[in-house]
């Protein structure tokens, strides 16, 4: 073993690393030296050639006061006593034989020369000392921060490569991909709509990749107000399951990675607890339930954690905002009476729920009962259910209901919380039930021609005017046809069909065969919009997810071939080079349009014809129940029962 060292060593470090000793000086420093050595013998040789008393003196002898500064003379003497002057100066008053007045002056002149070279030596050497000293500190610090990012970003590079490998669990998915039809015409008009779903991706990725929704006119991002104002890439995480069930797989694959390594959550302002919950929490839930990512369950926990004070109110019932930075919530300002909205605090329970099942952490579960619980113990009006209900007093606002916007998907969640329960929530299938029976007898209305229609329900009186979000009912009802009583059975397919041939006729009686925002049944109109305000079309789902849902029931072709005239009217009248975009007039064969592609376009829209023109094999509805954003979640079933179906794929 070698023998330790005498004396102890010292190394300088920075930021933890060795910094190496110079072998050779600076340039500056080389410059430094030689300027010190020709100052000096700048002055050496001044010295030797032009000091005068070197040169010409002449040694002799003299007398003390040549040596000797002479005596000063004295002042007149006072009292006896004599004073010397101390003013008094040799030079100007006594002449010296040994000293030449010129050579004198010329030795001072040398002098002062000499000195001005010496001071501007001085301020050249620290002035480079200076600027030396300014250059290492400044190389110094410039070393430093590269050190500091190239640690953080190494670290940043290892905590992405964690979170870019996957780590899978078996979550016993069924049907998540697959489903080609067999007949000709199906599979084009399949693979038609999966080249939709491709362009619309894309051109996201090239002009808005990371924002929230995509402007294809422009070509840039856009951000509605239920964000906050934040990019969240709310199009990737909506959008993502369908590229799985699509097959587009290096699609998912960047989608799938940019959610690992961005999707944070941390908007600085207010954001739709309802909608990030169905579009978030609801898109990471079903790409973990079809994938086994543990990634998306952990992005599922930590969007959901910051959601769960929106719940913090003496009711339970949940403000529609909630600010994540802060943790405080609110309701919208237009809402009646600060209240919170059916369609919004109702439509939690199974992204909640099945959390809670992944998680084993009852507290999303016990938020979205306790909702259920205050609800389902007050007095309804004439059987239904206020779209308005004060979050702080937990009392009902305006009497209005509605089957469309405010209130439509709080009833979905009634019945699909049944489904997802393996059907054993039965207060949520009573609930359903008594909420269909009293809409059914205060809310349905026959137009003069017989088309059938849910109006809203204002102060007990009937709307004539159905809206493009009611549409989706006509699934529901086909939807809810089992495990409904023996004496509402037919009546929910009678619903379910007629309110879906409705739907279809608001989209045919158009110029551009989409439906608008709202139509109305007046006079001589029916299934038409009269209202400006109400001929848009953005892109919206909701008749071809209730023709995907009357198909997999009925079998009827026809289901099949209004969807395909959807799809072709959304090629000719919404498609742009840049992506697809709303138009403001569907009575109008030339629109304007909106310039957003909804992210929900692709979350629904285009799954539900992908899935309307897909075997059942693909999601089937035995095992998998669509939230409102059409993201699928798992339904309880036995393993059992999903080897037996495995099986008869096979």
């Amino acid at each position: 073993m070698a023998a330790a060292p005498l004396l102890p060593t010292h190394r300088r470090y920075v930021n933890g690393v060795p910094v190496p000793q110079r072998q050779t000086l600076r340039m500056s420093e080389k410059f430094m030296v030689l300027l010190i050595v020709a100052a000096f013998l700048f002055v050496l040789v001044g010295a030797m050639f032009f000091l005068p008393e070197f040169r010409e003196k002449v040694v002799g002898p003299g007398e003390p006061g040549d040596i000797f500064r002479p005596q000063p003379p004295a002042s007149p003497p006072v009292g006896g006593l004599k004073f010397h002057q101390h003013d008094f100066d040799p030079v100007e008053n006594v002449a010296r034989d040994v000293v030449d007045p010129g050579k004198s002056r010329g030795k001072q002149e040398l002098e002062i020369e000499q000195e001005k070279v010496l001071q501007e030596a001085r301020q050249v050497l620290n002035k480079f000392q200076d600027d030396d000293v300014k250059n290492d500190i400044k190389q110094d610090k410039a070393k430093l921060q590269q050190q500091r990012e190239e640690e953080e970003k190494r670290k940043q590079e290892e905590q992405n490569k964690e979170l870019l490998e996957v780590n899978r669990v078996d979550t016993g998915a069924v049907g998540v991909s697959g489903g080609e039809p067999t007949d000709h015409d199906t599979k084009m008009r399949r693979d038609k709509i999966k080249e939709m779903m491709k362009f619309a991706w894309d051109n996201y990725v090239q002009y808005a990749w990371g924002q929230n929704e995509l402007k294809p006119i422009s070509r840039r991002g856009h951000s509605a107000s239920i964000f906050g104002n934040s990019a969240m890439g709310a199009t990737i995480v909506d959008g993502l399951d369908t590229l799985y069930v699509m097959g587009l797989m290096d699609e998912y694959k960047k989608g799938r990675d940019w959610i690992a390594t961005n999707l944070k959550m941390e908007a600085t302002a207010d954001i739709s607890v309802f909608e990030v919950t169905i579009r978030f929490l609801g898109g990471l839930l079903a790409a973990f339930a079809m994938t086994g990512d543990q990634m998306f369950k952990d992005k599922a926990v930590l969007i959901a954690d910051k959601l769960l004070p929106a719940f913090n109110t003496p009711t339970g019932i949940p403000w529609a905002l909630i600010n994540t930075k802060r943790g405080n919530g609110r309701n919208w300002g237009w809402a009646s009476g600060g209240s919170s909205l059916l369609a919004e605090y109702g439509t939690l329970h199974l992204e909640f729920a099945y959390l809670t099942e992944l998680t084993g952490n009852s507290v999303y579960l016990d938020k979205v009962k306790r909702v259920r619980e205050v609800i389902s113990e007050l007095d309804k009006p004439d059987g239904l259910y206020p779209i308005y209900i004060n979050p702080k007093t937990g009392k009902w606002g305006q009497n209005h209901a509605s089957l469309g916007a405010m209130g439509d998907s709080f009833y979905e969640y009634l019945l699909k919380s049944w489904i997802m329960s393996g059907k054993v929530d039965n207060n949520a299938r009573r609930m359903y039930d008594q909420a269909m029976t009293a809409i059914d007898k205060m809310m349905v209305q026959k137009s003069a021609s017989g088309l059938t229609y849910v109006g809203d329900y204002k102060n007990k009186r009937v709307e004539k005017k159905m809206d493009h979000l009611s549409c989706f009912s006509g699934g529901m009802f086909m939807l809810g046809v089992e495990g409904a009583p023996e004496e509402l059975k037919d009546r929910y397919k009678e619903l379910g069909t007629e309110i879906t041939h409705t739907c279809h006729e608001s989209y045919i009686r158009s110029a551009t065969k989409l439906g608008p925002e709202a139509f109305r049944f007046e006079g001589n109109v029916e299934a038409m919009s009269i209202r400006q305000n109400e001929k848009y079309y953005i892109l919206r789902p909701e008749v071809i997810e209730s023709y995907f849902y009357m198909w997999r029931f009925t079998k009827d072709p026809k289901y099949r071939d209004w969807g395909w005239d959807a799809a072709q009217a959304l090629e000719k009248y919404c498609r742009t080079p840049g992506g697809f975009t709303g138009i403001r007039d569907v009575y109008n064969a030339n629109p304007a349009q909106d310039d957003v592609q909804q992210s929900f376009f692709l979350a629904e829209t285009l799954k539900y014809l992908y899935l309307l023109f897909s075997e059942d094999t693909l999601l089937p509805l035995d095992f998998w129940v669509f939230n409102t954003e059409a993201h699928p979640l798992p339904i309880k079933t036995s393993i059992g029962a999903k080897d037996s179906h495995a099986n008869d794929r096979r």
